[in-house]
């Protein structure tokens, strides 16, 4: 296991080095603090032990490991800003993979009479001291990519990010999630977005949880 860490970290630090001394060359973009950071060697001893610690599951994948199972879910969503919600039902079923280093989540539903399907990827990064999350669904052709914090208090992670904005081509909005564990059978996620009249936030979409029995 050791020999294989080294040799990934290896192979990283070289296309790492390689795409700064890339970046410098060909980039013309003064913001792009990769081609201006300066290079630090790191000895070989330091660098297994930061992919080991990366790699090795911890407290925050254990507490994702507890949303395994079958949810059923109450979705509300809102439009627009103000606007009468939409409700409707659906399923997820949860489950880590790769030794308990992420949890895959499927989601089956119904949206405004048409069927829906969704999946998303879970995960706690080790060395960003973050959860990290994908979702992907049958509405759409993007990914949305999402970070977040763990707050012990409320017993919530705060996921922050960006989707595709169909209505303004090419261009990205920004999105926050928030992630309740209310108990350990029932969850609530909180969804919200740029509002199309006036680009502020509003709570677009709300789903709670119950651990199918």
């Amino acid at each position: 296991m050791k020999k294989f860490l080294l040799a990934v970290c290896a192979a990283s630090l070289f296309i790492a080095c390689d795409k700064v001394k890339m970046d410098v060359k060909t980039s013309s973009d003064k913001t792009d603090s990769t081609a201006n950071e300066e290079w630090k060697p790191v000895d070989s001893a330091t660098a297994t032990k930061a992919w080991m610690d990366y790699a090795n599951p911890g407290e925050m994948h254990t507490m994702l490991s507890k949303s395994d199972g079958k949810w059923n879910g109450e979705n509300t969503m809102w439009m627009e800003n103000g606007a009468k919600p939409v409700t409707s039902t659906s399923e997820a079923t949860n489950k880590m993979v790769f030794g308990g280093r992420y949890q895959v989540s499927e989601h089956k539903g119904d949206f405004m009479g048409m069927p829906f399907e969704g999946m998303s990827i879970t995960g706690y990064d080790n060395s960003k001291k973050k959860f990290v999350s994908t979702w992907i669904d049958n509405m759409g052709t993007g990914i949305m990519n999402m970070e977040g914090v763990w707050n012990a208090s409320t017993k919530s992670i705060e996921f922050k990010g960006k989707m595709t904005d169909p209505s303004r081509p090419g261009k990205d909005c920004n999105v926050r999630e928030v992630f309740t564990f209310v108990d350990e059978n029932t969850q609530k996620m909180e969804m919200y977005g740029p509002d199309a009249k006036t680009g502020k936030e509003f709570k677009t979409m709300e789903i709670k949880y119950t651990r199918k029995k």
